[in-house]
C-alpha cells in the first residue's frame, strides 16, 4: 500500500518513523518547503507544492497513491482543502491527523479571535509591548501598528521587502521550556502575547508563562477544516492505516 503523508509537523515526522517499520506500507512524506531548513522525516521525502488540488490529484494518480494522511499544521487550511478535493477526485481514503487545540484554563487571560487581522485590531489602543508568535507570513497584518513594539519570533526571517511592524525579530525553533518563555516575557516587559491555537506541547510553555505572569493572550482560533475522519495522535493514525491494509 502506498501512503502519502502531507507533513510539516512533529506529528507527521513521528508518523513517518512509525510507518517505516510496518511491512507492506510504502510511505512518501511531503513538505511544503516553506521552512528553509526543515526537520526531515525518515523515509521518502518530497519537498515543494503540488499546484493546487488539481496538481495534487494528478500526483496521486501518477504515484498510484492508495491512502492519504493530512498531518499538516492546523492552520494550513488551503493545503487541507486541496487534500480533500484531490482525495475525493481520485477516490482514495483520507485521514486527518490533527492535534487537539489548547483549552483555556483557570488563570488564562485570553481574547479569542478568528484571524490575525482581528488580532491586530484587538491590539490597537490596548497593547504596548507584544510577543508576536504567529509566523513570518502573518507579519503584514500588524505592520500598521506603529505605536506598538513587537518581539517577533519565527523559524526563518521574513523576506527583505516584507511589511514588518516595529520591533525585534527573533529566529528560533521550538520546543521551548517554561523558564525560557518566562524570561522572554519578563526581559522584554511584554504585556500581550499573540499566538495561534496550534495545540501540542512544543510551544505551549509560552501559554503557561503568560498565565503565571498575568500576561494577556490574544489567541487566534483555528480555521474550519474539511470534514473527514480525524485522529489526534500517531498511534490512532497507525491503527487506521492497518485497517486499510
Amino acid at each position: 500500500m502506498r501512503l502519502l503523508i502531507l507533513g510539516g509537523t512533529g506529528d507527521a515526522a513521528e508518523l513517518s518513523a512509525k510507518v517505516a517499520t510496518i511491512p507492506g506500507i510504502e510511505a512518501i512524506a511531503s513538505l511544503a518547503g516553506r521552512t528553509r531548513e526543515p526537520s526531515l522525516p525518515s523515509g521518502n521525502v518530497r519537498v515543494g507544492g503540488f499546484g493546487g488540488a488539481a496538481g495534487l490529484a494528478e500526483y496521486l494518480r501518477q504515484m498510484q497513491v492508495d491512502v492519504l494522511i493530512d498531518a499538516t499544521h492546523p492552520f494550513a487550511a488551503q493545503i487541507s482543502e486541496n487534500a480533500a478535493l484531490a482525495a475525493d477526485e481520485v477516490g482514495i481514503p483520507r485521514l486527518m491527523l490533527i492535534r487537539p487545540p489548547w483549552v483555556k484554563v483557570a488563570g488564562d487571560r485570553w481574547i479569542e479571535v478568528d484571524n490575525t487581522s482581528a488580532a491586530a485590531a484587538i491590539l490597537e489602543n490596548q497593547a504596548k509591548r507584544v510577543f508576536l508568535t504567529v509566523g513570518r507570513q502573518e507579519l503584514s497584518a500588524f505592520a500598521h501598528l506603529q505605536d506598538i513594539w513587537f518581539l517577533m519570533r519565527m523559524i526563518d526571517p521574513p523576506a527583505a521587502d516584507a511589511l514588518v511592524p516595529p520591533g525585534v525579530i527573533l529566529c528560533d525553533r521550538g520546543p521551548f521550556t517554561l523558564p525560557q518563555e518566562k524570561d522572554i516575557l519578563i526581559q522584554h516587559n511584554i504585556d500581550t502575547l499573540v499566538s495561534k491555537n496550534s495545540g501540542g506541547d512544543a510551544t505551549y510553555a509560552k501559554i503557561v508563562a503568560a498565565r503565571e505572569l498575568g500576561v494577556q493572550v490574544v489567541m487566534v482560533n483555528r480555521p474550519v477544516v474539511p470534514a473527514c475522519e480525524q485522529v489526534t495522535d500517531t498511534d490512532a493514525a497507525v491503527t487506521w492505516l492497518l485497517e486499510k491494509l
